[in-house]
């Protein structure tokens, strides 16, 4: 299993009226716990696009258990469970606040998607490569 965690400060801009974390922000949020966590392997996304692969979401799910607020340091923890065989990829990813309370859960699925045919592809072997010490139990 892979796993890495990054921060992100809620922003005056991203909360409501009522001083809570707007949930379209999430997506955001879950965004750049997943590329900070490809590019602390050492690999990044604009790596893979040069290699011609994209990389869109094909499905975004989010539960919001408790708010976020204004000026909170949020952990974006970004999880791994399986490695990619074919041409999916499952991020599941967790929101935590400074008192370590967890505040959301989700899970993002992309495709590898070969950038000039527009069809499905395997994950680079780069990134396979590095990932695979993380599943080597």
């Amino acid at each position: 299993m892979f796993q890495h965690e990054t921060k992100i400060r809620v922003r005056y801009a991203e909360t409501d009226q009522m001083d809570v974390v707007y949930h379209g922000n999430y997506a955001q949020y879950f965004e750049v716990g997943r590329t900070e966590s490809i590019r602390q392997l050492g690999f990044t996304y604009k790596d893979m696009e040069a290699m011609g692969v994209v990389m869109p979401i094909v499905e975004w799910h989010a539960k919001y258990l408790r708010p976020a607020h204004y000026d909170e340091l949020l952990t974006i923890r970004t999880i791994l469970k399986e490695l990619p065989d074919d041409h999916r990829i499952e991020f599941h990813q967790e929101v935590y606040n400074e008192s370590e309370k967890l505040l959301t859960v989700g899970r993002v699925v992309l495709y590898f998607i070969d950038a000039a045919t527009k069809q499905k592809t395997s994950m680079p072997e780069v990134l396979k490569a590095k990932l695979l010490p993380y599943f080597n139990a």
